[in-house]
């Protein structure tokens, strides 16, 4: 597990860009495509789990690839990713300090929230939110 809480050295050069795209994840680059994203999810009564990462950030690096299959396992659940650089003040109304953070979002309202990479814990919580929304759905059969 790890995250980052500093932007990347000077000296740092990164040979390889991160691609967080791929799978059912969404590259979230504005305030309208976000609102527009949870206006979606709203409409469709889905989850979202926002993945606020830095292109930087070693422990992002890392988690990127299981992020985007577990985007594929759960198409029930909107999958976001916000370059924490490219939209400083929208991750700082959010209250992120450290990469990667996921929040998982209902109505567009917090419902939890996991800070750095850790692996287990994201498919944890993944997992109770698909099983809380397929026990919802049976109580309304």
């Amino acid at each position: 597990m790890g995250n980052c809480s500093g932007k990347k050295g000077a000296g740092s050069d990164l040979e390889e860009e991160i691609d967080f795209r791929g799978g059912n994840v969404h590259v979230i680059t504005s305030k309208e495509s976000w609102d527009q994203k949870i206006l979606e999810a709203n409409k469709d009564g889905k989850i979202v789990v926002a993945n606020f990462s830095a292109s930087w950030c070693g422990p992002c690096r890392m988690i990127a690839p299981l992020y985007k299959e577990l985007s594929q396992k759960y198409p029930s659940l909107m999958f976001l990713t916000i370059d924490v650089d490219e939209l400083m003040e929208f991750s700082s109304s959010w209250d992120i300090r450290a990469t990667p953070t996921f929040l998982f979002l209902k109505d567009g309202q917090q419902l939890d929230k996991l800070i750095g990479a850790n692996r287990p814990e994201l498919e944890k919580k993944i997992i109770m939110i698909v099983d809380s929304l397929v026990q919802c759905s049976k109580g309304s059969n």
